[in-house]
């Protein structure tokens, strides 16, 4: 090809008829926005006697004139001869153009280039050692990081710490005003002084008096820490207050164990419980950000106790997920009632059912040892022996409850110098609540003790002799467990019924004369001057101790805080005792879920008529279904169903009874949550 190409060099070579000629160069960078008008000026200007290229930079470059980084657009022009030379240095300095120096000759440029792949080789050493050196020091700051924070949030509570206290009127001390507990007051002069040693400056501890009430601080370890949280739930007692936690320990695990009774249901959450409290020094079990994992893990204690007591209560009904245990010999004998009934082949084809009478000799050989009899199971009176075993029980059980939550009230008055209280609210509670619902206590077990298997069928009924005694009245057809029952019912209603003005005037009637008889009026010159006085005195105590607040009765509000009070209690002793009866109803429900789920699921497993083998196979996925369903229904539903009932049965039945939970807790300075 004769003429010139793409890739003909713009330089002639040495020795040619053109080497002569010289080829200059502008390089340069303009703004992108100036970029095409810039090209079209020279393109115009120099009349095309040119070769320009442009291309736009990778990344940001730092503006010379402002230093903010932008983007540019990197320009190369290629022209011969002066005067096309000065007309591309005018345009490119009206477009505010930053050129760059481009060296003429050959030879400077090649050595212009050197040195620039010097200097780049030179710049990537001195970047890769600085990433290799940047890479250890932040290796070493995330080993050490989790430390400094730690220091930084510790710092930061002191100096929060710092913040409240107050400075002194010489400004040279600050003076910080806190609760702190007798016990450990030694030891806060102890830490005081062996931080200041180094100073010079010794600390002073002062016991200043306050008519504030102090805060409660109750020390807890793992085991009884879930226990006061249920507590705390319901509110934070006062000052000195009986605290419900030591008693809850037993009283909860115990109630939620008669709802929740099964020996099988009760050793998988006992075993689980153990699992959780063994491994409770595992940094991973503690690590764990799961909320149901820390909700349960947190709780462990408690599901150990409520296990275990299922388990004992389970023994009781005798029931394993549903099945009775034969652990000793039956208290009834079958085939002593065969033998003197004279049962013979027909009639027992006839009857498919049949009827053991207790009063028969050698028939009923005694009670079972412990628990509920597993004959029991086999009967179809089954459900109404344990209606009425349980919901007497569900009684019982209340009422012992309640009791003793009117017994703890009695420490709080003594110990608050209330001892008025003994007489005008615990006695009067104790009348009322005993006089009724004790008695309905008494009746069932005076009947449980005194009426025979003989007597059985003409027993009276104990709901209608509690429906009389509040009628005054009696019924022919329902006689007497006792001599003399109506006069003991009539004497117990009056006596019920005459505590409750005395529960409702006694208490602000006492507080309104010793308010009257400490404030007595002065009546003569010298006991007026005497009064001013002391009250003089009164109020320079008043200035050193703070102010005080006035001491003054409002006789109303005492009385309309007792009458709520009164109407609470006893219209609360009737349906708090009623509510007691949930623990008859969820126990019941509990049960025949449990042998709902066998009858469905295991039974129909256990009933296939198929081969060893096959048999053995298919009972596989029977047995995982029915393992899952008790785990979700009976473990977890109703597990947790039986939880919030017992957690009701401590805050509204039990508690309300001695304790307000109108305190607030302690909080000390501590580092335990930057710890952590």
């Amino acid at each position: 090809m004769d003429g010139p190409s793409d890739l003909t060099p713009l330089l002639q070579p040495p020795g040619t008829p053109h080497r002569d000629l010289r080829v200059n160069f502008v390089a340069g960078a303009v703004e992108p926005g100036k970029a095409a008008a810039l090209e079209r000026l020279l393109w115009r200007a120099c009349r095309g006697f040119l070769i320009a290229s442009f291309r736009e930079t990778e990344r940001q470059l730092e503006d010379p004139v402002t230093g903010e980084p932008a983007m540019w657009m990197t320009f190369l022009i290629s022209y011969w001869g002066e005067q096309i030379g000065r007309k591309v240095h005018k345009i490119t300095d009206c477009f505010h153009c930053h050129v760059f120096p481009f060296p003429e000759e050959e030879a400077a440029r090649r050595v212009a280039l050197e040195q620039l792949q010097q200097q780049s080789l030179e710049l990537r050493e001195v970047l890769r050692e600085t990433e290799l050196f940047l890479s250890q020091v932040l290796a070493r700051v995330q080993r050490l990081l989790p430390t400094w924070q730690v220091q930084v949030r510790k710092v930061k509570a002191v100096y929060l710490a710092l913040n409240q206290c107050s400075v002194s009127a010489t400004h040279k001390c600050l003076i910080a005003e806190g609760w702190c507990a007798t016990r450990d007051l030694p030891r806060l002069q102890e830490a005081l002084r062996n931080s200041s040693m180094e100073e010079g400056v010794s600390p002073v501890v002062h016991c200043i008096p306050s008519r504030d009430m102090p805060p409660t601080l109750i020390r807890t370890s793992r085991f009884t820490a879930g226990f006061q949280g249920i507590v705390d739930a319901y509110g934070v007692g006062r000052y000195q207050e009986v605290n419900p936690a030591p008693y809850t320990i037993i009283t909860f695990p115990f109630l939620f164990a008669v709802m929740f009774g099964d020996v099988g249901h009760g050793l998988l959450m006992f075993l689980f419980a153990l699992a959780m409290v063994l491994a409770e020094n595992r940094p991973a079990v503690k690590a764990a950000q799961n909320e149901i994992w820390r909700t349960f893990f947190g709780g462990r204690y408690l599901l150990l106790l409520m296990g275990l007591f299922s388990v004992y209560t389970g023994f009781v009904y005798n029931e394993c997920f549903s099945r009775a245990m034969t652990i000793f010999p039956s208290g009834w004998s079958v085939a002593a009632m065969a033998n003197q009934s004279g049962w013979s082949d027909e009639f027992l084809a006839q009857n498919p059912l049949l009827m053991l009478v207790p009063n028969t000799t050698g028939v009923f050989l005694g009670p079972y040892p412990f628990g509920i009899d597993p004959i029991w199971s086999l009967a179809v009176n089954h459900l109404s022996f344990l209606n009425s075993f349980k919901m007497k029980m569900s009684v019982i059980l209340g009422v012992t409850h309640m009791t003793f939550g009117v017994f703890l009230g009695v420490f709080n008055h003594v110990h608050f110098g209330q001892c008025h209280r003994l007489l005008l609210e615990t006695l009067p509670e104790l009348v009322f609540l005993l006089g009724l619902f004790g008695y309905l206590v008494f009746l069932v077990v005076f009947k449980w003790l005194c009426v025979s298997s003989a007597a059985a069928a003409r027993a009276p009924s104990i709901l209608i002799h509690f429906i009389n005694m509040f009628l005054f009245s009696s019924s022919p057809a329902n006689p007497p467990l006792f001599s003399g029952q109506e006069v003991v019912q009539t004497v117990l209603v009056v006596l019920a019924l005459a505590v409750v003005p005395i529960l409702l005037l006694g208490t602000p009637l006492f507080l309104y004369w010793r308010h009257r008889r400490h404030s007595p009026r002065p009546s003569s010159p010298l006991q007026e001057d005497k009064a001013e006085l002391l009250d003089a005195a009164d109020r320079d105590e008043e200035k050193a101790e703070g102010p005080r607040e006035p001491e003054e009765l409002v006789l109303s509000e005492v009385l309309m805080h007792q009458a709520i009070h009164t109407i609470e209690f006893c219209l609360g002793c009737i349906s708090n005792t009623a509510s007691y009866l949930r623990l008859w109803a969820l126990s019941l429900a509990h049960a025949q879920l449990s042998e709902v789920l066998w009858a469905m699921v295991m039974r129909v497993g256990l009933r296939l008529d198929l081969g060893l083998g096959v048999a053995a196979v298919a009972l596989v996925p029977v047995f995982a279904g029915f393992a899952v369903l008790t785990v979700a229904i009976l473990l977890v539903m109703e597990g947790l169903s039986a939880f919030l009932h017992a957690l009701r049965l401590h805050w509204v039945e039990f508690q309300n009874k001695f304790y307000s939970g109108s305190g607030y807790k302690l909080s000390p300075f501590t580092f335990a949550l930057e710890d952590e």
